[in-house]
């Protein structure tokens, strides 16, 4: 099970996972960019203005109600950061091994107490996300599992689970 690591960034606390398809940077590029691509793994349903200082729109998360953020990078195909309420989600991809892309995802969280609820959460969607590159049926199922994993780990927990 990898399940990324833990650190923070600037002295703030953050989740941090690498991933490789076996998709070139293209693709992968726009599953993370498009939001009709974006809906098969990400956690809301997400527009993008594309430039930086753009408008982010979150919205249809059951959970949690709409919000906007700020894009705070924006080069196709390789990096794409924006605000997410108070959290950062920052998305790098580079080529790598033949023609493959690999996808690096650092959620720098605004509470340390998330560290180990978002973390859960970020491995469901990278499998998600790689369930839709590849074409394969999805499995939500593992989240508790992940949750575990980093509480037996010693990440930072206590966060509220949205919804709940």
């Amino acid at each position: 099970m990898d399940l990324g690591s833990y650190l923070e960034v600037d002295g703030r606390p953050a989740v941090r996972f690498e991933r490789t398809y076996p998709h070139p940077i293209d693709r992968v590029w726009q599953s993370v960019s498009d939001p009709d691509e974006l809906a098969a793994w990400f956690p809301s349903k997400v527009a993008i203005e594309p430039r930086v200082g753009g408008t982010v729109e979150f919205s249809g998360d059951p959970n949690v109600g709409d919000t906007t953020g700020v894009v705070l990078a924006y080069d196709p195909p390789r990096r794409l950061a924006f605000r997410w309420g108070r959290d950062e989600i920052h998305l790098e991809l580079s080529t790598v091994d033949d023609g493959h892309c690999q996808l690096v995802l650092i959620n720098i969280l605004e509470d340390r107490a998330a560290a180990a609820r978002n973390g859960a959460g970020w491995n469901v969607c990278l499998a998600a996300l790689e369930a839709d590159l590849n074409g394969t049926p999805r499995d939500d199922t593992a989240w508790r599992a992940y949750y575990d994993a980093y509480l037996a780990n010693g990440v930072p927990s206590g966060a509220p689970f949205p919804g709940q």
